[in-house]
């Protein structure tokens, strides 16, 4: 593996330099600190929100909301999970195929660095969610967030990642996300070891099935108001 000194646009969704020239100096215009620096992205004493301008930024955008399902949606996620995440990718501990593809190259990150970065996508505005596609599919859905699936055994979304799909201390955000992210996020939980974090989702995406899984996808991209999201669904399983 090269290392992250030497390979920022493998570490930043591969953009061609080009790209990363132009916002490296956007960002000079408007007043990021000792640009050359911030170019040395292995350095410590770098600020995490620093990063986060020059290098997250190309994947998740500046303000944590990605405009690629490709890349989730970091805004308003909590920031234990936030910390969990990048100490994972620091350690090589998740290795789901982007994860190893996209962020694998961060092994430079200090717990400084990534309280900081952690702390900064946490505190942007949380994503609006997207207008309703299939509302039979979302409907479906929303029954397994908020009440699961009893009789496969599958326990209510809502239980760990709260009723309005907010999350809390290590359990993402859900709400808003985008719903192709989350069904490839499910079936990589199948796979034993690539999210060791996320053990516990292994016998909950074994037991849902494909159908089960985007229609829970695609009621969090969705999610509704938070009355709605509240009311109780009749049971259609």
């Amino acid at each position: 593996m090269k290392h992250p000194a030497n390979s920022i646009e493998d570490s930043t969704c591969r953009f061609p330099r080009a790209r990363l020239i132009l916002v490296a100096l956007s960002l000079g215009a408007t007043g990021c600190h000792n640009l050359e620096q911030s170019r040395q992205i292995d350095n410590p004493a770098v600020a995490g929100k620093t990063i986060a301008l020059q290098v997250c930024s190309n994947c998740h955008s500046v303000n944590g909301v990605s405009v690629s399902p490709t890349f989730p949606k970091l805004a308003g996620q909590p920031r234990e999970y936030l910390v969990n995440q990048l100490t994972d990718f620091k350690a090589h501990a998740r290795s789901d195929p982007n994860a190893r593809r996209f962020m694998w190259g961060f092994t430079h990150l200090s717990e400084t660095q990534i309280e900081q970065l952690a702390a900064y996508f946490s505190s942007q505005p949380p994503p609006v969610p997207r207008a309703p596609a299939d509302h039979r599919l979302i409907d479906s859905g929303r029954t397994i967030f908020l009440l699961g699936i009893p009789d496969k055994g599958v326990p209510a979304c809502s239980a760990c990642h709260g009723q309005r799909g907010e999350g809390t201390g290590g359990f993402p955000r859900l709400a808003g996300q985008y719903a192709d992210y989350v069904e490839k996020q499910l079936l990589v939980f199948r796979s034993a070891g690539l999210r060791p974090r996320g053990e516990v989702m292994k016998t909950i995406s074994d037991n849902m099935s494909d159908r089960d899984i985007r229609a829970v996808a695609a009621f969090m991209e969705a999610f509704p108001a938070e009355t709605e999201a509240a009311a109780s669904p009749a049971v259609n399983h």
